[in-house]
Protein backbone atom coordinates (compact mmCIF):
# COMPACT_ATOMS: atom_id res chain seq x y z
CA UNK A 1 0.00 0.00 0.00
CA UNK A 2 1.32 3.09 -0.98
CA UNK A 3 0.14 6.23 1.16
CA UNK A 4 1.04 9.19 -0.32
CA UNK A 5 2.55 11.97 2.17
CA UNK A 6 1.91 15.27 1.03
CA UNK A 7 4.66 18.30 0.94
CA UNK A 8 4.12 21.70 2.42
CA UNK A 9 2.99 23.04 -1.39
CA UNK A 10 0.79 20.44 -1.66
CA UNK A 11 -1.16 20.95 1.49
CA UNK A 12 -1.80 24.24 1.04
CA UNK A 13 -3.23 23.76 -2.31
CA UNK A 14 -5.48 20.80 -0.71
CA UNK A 15 -6.55 23.28 1.79
CA UNK A 16 -7.86 26.01 -0.83
CA UNK A 17 -9.70 23.47 -2.80
CA UNK A 18 -11.20 22.39 0.35
CA UNK A 19 -12.30 25.71 1.56
CA UNK A 20 -13.83 26.45 -2.03
CA UNK A 21 -15.50 22.77 -1.32
CA UNK A 22 -16.91 23.75 2.01
CA UNK A 23 -18.45 27.58 0.56
CA UNK A 24 -20.01 25.39 -2.34
CA UNK A 25 -21.54 23.08 0.38
CA UNK A 26 -22.44 26.13 2.60
CA UNK A 27 -24.90 27.51 -0.34
CA UNK A 28 -26.42 24.69 -1.48
CA UNK A 29 -27.07 23.87 2.36
CA UNK A 30 -29.39 27.40 2.43
CA UNK A 31 -31.24 25.63 -0.39
CA UNK A 32 -32.37 22.34 1.49
CA UNK A 33 -36.24 23.18 2.10
CA UNK A 34 -39.65 21.27 1.01
CA UNK A 35 -40.24 21.17 -2.51
CA UNK A 36 -37.17 21.98 -4.37
CA UNK A 37 -35.84 19.09 -6.30
CA UNK A 38 -32.32 17.77 -6.08
CA UNK A 39 -31.74 17.99 -9.79
CA UNK A 40 -31.96 21.54 -8.80
CA UNK A 41 -29.68 21.06 -6.38
CA UNK A 42 -27.19 19.72 -8.38
CA UNK A 43 -26.87 21.92 -11.38
CA UNK A 44 -26.78 24.80 -8.11
CA UNK A 45 -23.91 22.74 -6.95
CA UNK A 46 -22.24 22.67 -10.51
CA UNK A 47 -22.22 26.30 -11.08
CA UNK A 48 -20.41 27.46 -8.01
CA UNK A 49 -18.02 25.14 -8.11
CA UNK A 50 -17.46 25.93 -11.61
CA UNK A 51 -18.08 29.60 -10.76
CA UNK A 52 -15.08 29.39 -8.14
CA UNK A 53 -12.68 28.24 -10.93
CA UNK A 54 -13.06 24.20 -9.49
CA UNK A 55 -13.58 21.64 -11.45
CA UNK A 56 -16.64 18.81 -9.69
CA UNK A 57 -14.43 15.65 -9.83
CA UNK A 58 -17.82 13.52 -9.41
CA UNK A 59 -19.28 14.11 -13.08
CA UNK A 60 -18.49 11.24 -15.24
CA UNK A 61 -16.25 9.59 -12.79
CA UNK A 62 -16.62 6.08 -13.64
CA UNK A 63 -19.61 7.24 -15.57
CA UNK A 64 -21.36 9.31 -12.43
CA UNK A 65 -23.82 11.48 -14.45
CA UNK A 66 -23.84 14.67 -12.15
CA UNK A 67 -21.88 16.78 -9.70
CA UNK A 68 -23.50 16.12 -6.98
CA UNK A 69 -24.83 13.42 -5.24
CA UNK A 70 -28.17 13.42 -3.37
CA UNK A 71 -29.26 10.78 -1.50
CA UNK A 72 -32.93 10.65 0.58
CA UNK A 73 -34.05 8.97 3.12
CA UNK A 74 -33.63 5.25 2.84
CA UNK A 75 -30.44 5.57 0.14
CA UNK A 76 -27.27 5.95 1.84
CA UNK A 77 -24.94 7.43 -0.87
CA UNK A 78 -24.38 7.85 -4.64
CA UNK A 79 -28.44 8.86 -5.10
CA UNK A 80 -28.23 10.36 -8.76
CA UNK A 81 -30.21 13.63 -8.80
CA UNK A 82 -33.35 13.98 -10.57
CA UNK A 83 -36.41 16.37 -11.55
CA UNK A 84 -38.80 14.17 -9.97
CA UNK A 85 -37.47 13.60 -6.97
CA UNK A 86 -38.60 16.92 -4.90
CA UNK A 87 -37.87 16.93 -1.12
CA UNK A 88 -41.11 16.89 1.04
CA UNK A 89 -40.95 17.89 4.97
CA UNK A 90 -39.67 15.41 7.27
CA UNK A 91 -37.16 13.78 4.50
CA UNK A 92 -33.23 13.78 5.09
CA UNK A 93 -31.35 14.23 2.17
CA UNK A 94 -27.51 13.82 2.60
CA UNK A 95 -25.16 15.70 0.04
CA UNK A 96 -21.92 14.15 -1.20
CA UNK A 97 -19.30 16.49 -3.59
CA UNK A 98 -16.29 17.14 -4.14
CA UNK A 99 -14.13 19.53 -6.65
CA UNK A 100 -10.72 19.63 -8.24
CA UNK A 101 -8.42 23.06 -7.71
CA UNK A 102 -5.19 23.03 -9.10
CA UNK A 103 -4.82 19.49 -9.82
CA UNK A 104 -6.49 18.72 -6.20
CA UNK A 105 -9.17 17.12 -5.16
CA UNK A 106 -11.22 17.85 -1.95
CA UNK A 107 -14.74 15.27 -0.67
CA UNK A 108 -16.86 16.39 1.62
CA UNK A 109 -20.88 14.94 2.71
CA UNK A 110 -23.42 16.02 5.13
CA UNK A 111 -26.74 14.83 5.72
CA UNK A 112 -29.74 17.67 5.97
CA UNK A 113 -32.98 17.45 7.33
CA UNK A 114 -35.83 18.96 5.68
CA UNK A 115 -38.45 21.28 7.34
CA UNK A 116 -38.78 19.90 10.79
CA UNK A 117 -37.69 16.16 11.07
CA UNK A 118 -38.56 13.41 13.29
CA UNK A 119 -36.64 13.27 16.45
CA UNK A 120 -35.37 10.09 15.24
CA UNK A 121 -34.02 11.26 12.41
CA UNK A 122 -32.05 13.89 14.03
CA UNK A 123 -30.57 11.80 16.50
CA UNK A 124 -28.92 9.62 13.76
CA UNK A 125 -27.71 12.49 11.71
CA UNK A 126 -26.24 13.80 15.39
CA UNK A 127 -24.94 10.54 15.65
CA UNK A 128 -23.47 9.81 12.54
CA UNK A 129 -21.74 13.28 12.97
CA UNK A 130 -20.25 12.85 16.51
CA UNK A 131 -18.92 9.64 15.19
CA UNK A 132 -16.50 11.19 12.66
CA UNK A 133 -15.27 13.16 15.89
CA UNK A 134 -15.15 10.41 17.73
CA UNK A 135 -12.39 8.81 14.99
CA UNK A 136 -10.57 11.91 14.37
CA UNK A 137 -9.33 11.51 18.08
CA UNK A 138 -7.02 9.14 16.71
CA UNK A 139 -6.50 10.37 13.28
CA UNK A 140 -3.07 11.62 14.41
CA UNK A 141 0.81 10.89 13.55
CA UNK A 142 1.77 7.59 15.75
CA UNK A 143 -1.84 5.85 16.15
CA UNK A 144 -2.68 3.44 13.20
CA UNK A 145 -5.33 3.71 10.51
CA UNK A 146 -7.58 1.61 12.47
CA UNK A 147 -7.70 2.91 15.53
CA UNK A 148 -10.20 5.25 13.36
CA UNK A 149 -12.19 2.93 12.59
CA UNK A 150 -12.76 1.20 15.88
CA UNK A 151 -13.73 4.91 17.54
CA UNK A 152 -16.45 5.55 15.35
CA UNK A 153 -17.65 1.52 15.68
CA UNK A 154 -17.25 2.05 19.53
CA UNK A 155 -19.28 5.20 19.42
CA UNK A 156 -22.00 3.49 16.90
CA UNK A 157 -22.22 0.12 18.60
CA UNK A 158 -23.73 1.79 21.75
CA UNK A 159 -26.79 3.42 19.09
CA UNK A 160 -27.55 0.06 18.10
CA UNK A 161 -27.24 1.59 14.49
CA UNK A 162 -25.85 -0.15 11.15
CA UNK A 163 -22.86 0.49 10.01
CA UNK A 164 -22.37 0.12 6.21
CA UNK A 165 -19.51 -2.53 5.67
CA UNK A 166 -19.51 -2.28 1.47
CA UNK A 167 -18.45 1.34 1.43
CA UNK A 168 -15.19 3.10 2.81
CA UNK A 169 -13.35 6.37 3.46
CA UNK A 170 -10.33 6.91 1.43
CA UNK A 171 -7.18 8.63 0.99
CA UNK A 172 -7.09 11.77 -1.22
CA UNK A 173 -4.80 13.63 -3.19
CA UNK A 174 -4.26 14.26 -7.12
CA UNK A 175 -6.78 11.08 -7.44
CA UNK A 176 -10.34 11.10 -5.21
CA UNK A 177 -9.57 8.15 -4.23
CA UNK A 178 -5.95 7.13 -3.39
CA UNK A 179 -4.78 4.67 -0.68
CA UNK A 180 -5.45 3.94 2.20
CA UNK A 181 -9.40 2.08 2.60
CA UNK A 182 -10.46 3.55 5.81
CA UNK A 183 -13.30 1.18 7.20
CA UNK A 184 -15.89 2.61 9.75
CA UNK A 185 -16.36 -0.62 11.36
CA UNK A 186 -14.44 -2.62 13.56
CA UNK A 187 -10.89 -4.05 12.28
CA UNK A 188 -9.03 -7.20 14.30
CA UNK A 189 -5.25 -5.77 12.98
CA UNK A 190 -4.32 -2.11 13.76
CA UNK A 191 -3.55 -1.26 9.98
CA UNK A 192 -0.74 1.39 9.03
CA UNK A 193 0.97 4.07 11.35
CA UNK A 194 -0.38 7.30 10.66
CA UNK A 195 2.40 9.86 9.54
CA UNK A 196 2.12 13.74 9.42
CA UNK A 197 0.80 14.72 5.73
CA UNK A 198 -1.60 12.06 4.98
CA UNK A 199 -4.50 13.44 3.57
CA UNK A 200 -8.01 11.03 4.42
CA UNK A 201 -11.05 11.59 3.48
CA UNK A 202 -13.38 9.94 6.48
CA UNK A 203 -17.03 9.28 6.00
CA UNK A 204 -18.82 7.10 8.69
CA UNK A 205 -22.19 5.92 7.00
CA UNK A 206 -24.56 5.30 9.28
CA UNK A 207 -28.38 3.38 9.12
CA UNK A 208 -30.92 3.03 11.63
CA UNK A 209 -31.25 -0.50 10.94
CA UNK A 210 -29.17 -3.31 9.47
CA UNK A 211 -25.65 -2.49 7.84
CA UNK A 212 -26.54 -4.62 4.75
CA UNK A 213 -27.13 -2.55 1.82
CA UNK A 214 -27.99 -3.01 -2.27
CA UNK A 215 -27.56 -1.54 -5.49
CA UNK A 216 -30.37 0.33 -7.06
CA UNK A 217 -30.89 -0.77 -11.07
CA UNK A 218 -29.12 2.69 -12.15
CA UNK A 219 -26.04 0.77 -10.61
CA UNK A 220 -25.33 3.69 -8.61
CA UNK A 221 -27.70 4.54 -5.96
CA UNK A 222 -26.92 2.88 -2.55
CA UNK A 223 -30.11 2.00 -0.19
CA UNK A 224 -30.39 0.16 3.26
CA UNK A 225 -31.63 -3.06 2.65
CA UNK A 226 -34.29 -2.77 5.23
CA UNK A 227 -35.56 0.54 3.94
CA UNK A 228 -34.35 2.34 6.91
CA UNK A 229 -32.69 6.15 7.36
CA UNK A 230 -29.39 6.66 6.78
CA UNK A 231 -26.72 9.60 7.16
CA UNK A 232 -23.48 10.05 5.87
CA UNK A 233 -20.36 12.68 7.71
CA UNK A 234 -17.51 13.36 6.01
CA UNK A 235 -14.33 15.85 6.04
CA UNK A 236 -11.04 15.62 4.17
CA UNK A 237 -9.09 15.55 7.40
CA UNK A 238 -4.71 16.56 7.26
CA UNK A 239 -2.92 14.49 9.69
CA UNK A 240 -0.20 16.38 11.66
CA UNK A 241 2.47 15.90 14.66
CA UNK A 242 -0.54 17.39 16.88
CA UNK A 243 -4.29 17.40 16.37
CA UNK A 244 -6.18 16.57 13.48
CA UNK A 245 -6.63 19.94 10.52
CA UNK A 246 -10.01 19.23 9.33
CA UNK A 247 -9.67 20.73 5.24
CA UNK A 248 -13.36 20.72 5.07
CA UNK A 249 -14.06 22.69 8.53
CA UNK A 250 -12.76 26.40 8.70
CA UNK A 251 -16.46 27.14 10.02
CA UNK A 252 -18.82 27.41 7.34
CA UNK A 253 -20.74 24.56 7.93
Amino acid sequence: MAVSIKSKTEIEKMRESCRLLEKVFAHLASMIEPGISTLEIDREGEKEIRACGGIPNFKNYEGYPASICTSVNDEVVHGIPKKNVILQEGDIISLDAGLIYNNYHSDMARTFGVGSISAEAQRLIDATKQSFFEGIKKARAGCHLYDISNAIADYIDGFGYGIVQDLVGHGIGTKLHEDPQIPNFRQARRGIRLRAGMTLAIEPMITAGTWEVEWLDDDWTVVTADGSLAAHYENTVLITDGEPEILTMSGLI
